[in-house]
């Protein structure tokens, strides 16, 4: 193996040589570069030039030497040419499905978050959607709960609860309702500023004609058509060619990664408007109860404590309406049996009341309720007397006599 090991040594010395000998001449190159230094300049642009000039004639004769070489040439260009093309189409592609090619990797299971996050809005006049900017705040328009002093809140897996509060402003057409549990995972998250590219693909999502369709939330696609803005109105909005329907006001207006830009407003056929998103952050702090309706209980009368006892099945406030059960009555029931009767209204609605007996404070009710059953409001109508008895300063529940009463003409709503 000795003759091995003369070979390696006979390589390393010619390697060593040789780059010596490169070292050498690429420092006299350099020396003739910089030195005289007032040159320098002179022959850095020359050099420069000349380098540049004869790799270009190489480069052009290249393809003429030989059919070989004129192949690989044709080839080649073919073949940049093919990729800039086609990272056109994909930059078109990206424009027009993503808005920018960073949301490329956006929109997977935005469904499935849209169905999450958005709720149905249902109040006693009017139905639409809304969706959590925070853990316990969701928005709406001001339009869905107008006239609304309970509206309910119902999410997508069919249970429901009613605000703890409300509030808003009718001039900006929002409301906030405030939920007494945190929701954490409903969360949407909002664009402020709003950043919206031309063209970009924008997505509505809400409950497409309230209760009267049943399933989950309509998501509609659309293209971002410009800001707009009203006269007399500080309010900003987004237009799309999307077709908003009834149910679909208060629902929000998202790019393809979620992120909110707008909430559902208005729609005609072929176009929709949308309040931008950064106003929702704009208004907030001056959202008041000045324009929620709201309604007032006195069951110091046997009257009133028969509204003050059905206002309170209304607003779900159940320990309220709890309280107003007489002893009498609570030794035949308890909070759980008696909330258990009433899981599935969302709303209760007098249609009036009379005094009947005023000796034994006996009074006369007639009223309707709205209860969710299976993703539906099956209505049902009620009528009958309420004998209340004076306990602790106010009249409460003793004894009922109250029979559902099965397709009441119309002059069953207008006869007390």
């Amino acid at each position: 193996m000795d003759w091995l090991y003369d070979l390696l040594i006979l390589y390393k010395g010619r390697v060593r040589k040789k780059l010596s000998n490169l070292f050498h001449r690429i420092k006299a190159y350099i020396g003739r570069l910089i030195f005289p230094l007032y040159l320098f300049p002179i022959k850095l642009v020359t050099y420069s030039l000349y380098y540049v000039l004869k790799l270009l004639i190489k480069a052009l004769i290249w393809p003429f030497r030989s059919f070989r070489n004129l192949f690989k040439t044709v080839t080649t260009f073919a073949l940049l040419l093919y990729i800039f093309f086609s990272l056109l189409v994909i930059s078109d592609y990206l424009s027009s499905n993503y808005g920018h090619y960073s949301k490329f990797l956006c929109g997977y299971g935005l469904n499935k978050v849209l169905n999450n996050s958005v709720v149905r809005i249902i109040g006693g006049y009017g139905e639409g959607s809304g969706f959590f900017i925070s853990e316990n705040q969701v928005v709406t328009n001001f339009h869905v709960i107008e006239g609304e002093p309970y509206p309910k809140i119902i999410f997508s897996d069919g249970s429901f609860i009613s605000p703890e509060k409300v509030v808003g402003d009718k001039n900006s057409d929002l409301a906030i309702l405030y939920t007494r549990e945190n929701y954490p995972d409903k969360v949407l998250p909002l664009m402020d500023p709003v950043e919206i590219s031309e063209r970009e693909p924008l997505i509505a999502a809400g409950y497409a004609l309230g209760t009267d369709l049943k399933g989950g939330v309509t998501i509609q696609k659309g293209e971002f058509a410009g800001f707009r803005y009203t006269r007399g109105s500080s309010t900003n909005y987004i237009q799309t060619d999307i077709d908003l329907v009834e149910g679909m006001s208060g629902g929000p207006l998202t790019d393809k990664c979620g992120k909110v830009v707008g909430v559902n407003t208005m729609g005609l056929a072929g176009l929709s408007l949308f309040i931008t998103a950064n106003q929702i952050n704009f208004f907030l702090p001056g959202f008041t109860d000045k324009d929620i309706e709201k309604i007032t209980v006195d069951p110091t009368t046997p009257e009133g404590a028969v509204i003050a006892f059905y206002t309170y099945l209304k607003a779900r406030k159940m320990e309220d309406g709890f309280n107003l059960l007489s002893k009498a009555y609570l030794q035949k029931t308890n909070f759980e049996e008696w909330t258990n009767r009433f899981t599935d209204i969302l709303d209760v609605e007098i249609m009036g009341t009379r005094m009947v007996n005023e000796r034994k404070n006996i009074v006369f009710v007639k009223f309707m309720t709205k209860n969710w059953v299976n993703e539906e409001i099956n209505y049902h109508y009620y009528e009958g007397t309420w004998q209340t008895v004076l306990e602790d300063g106010v009249y409460k529940m003793y004894r009922s006599n109250i029979k559902e009463v099965f397709d009441p003409g119309w002059e069953w709503f207008y006869e007390i």
